[in-house]
């Protein structure tokens, strides 16, 4: 038996694929949106130089929710059909 540091081993490795896809997606979706608000707040504060983390941001999170929605049809007719 392998002993973990934290004993959560199960955090960070669910056996579900589709759970750790929306952990993926979930965990991008923040980095996204660190980007582009704590970018846009800093470029307002400090100066243009902070800028561009901010749109870096835009196009992450925009495709984030485009496959985050393409999953979220698919569930929807499967689950209908």
């Amino acid at each position: 038996m392998r002993s973990h540091c934290w004993g959560g081993d199960w955090i960070l490795r669910p056996k579900d694929i589709g759970l750790r896809t929306k952990a993926r997606f979930d965990l991008l979706e923040v980095v996204g949106s660190l980007l582009l608000f704590g970018g846009s707040l800093l470029s307002c504060m400090v100066g243009e130089s902070w800028l561009w983390p901010g749109l870096a941001g835009f196009p992450l999170l925009a495709a984030v929710y485009a496959v985050k929605g393409v999953h979220r049809l698919r569930t929807r007719r499967h689950s209908t059909a």
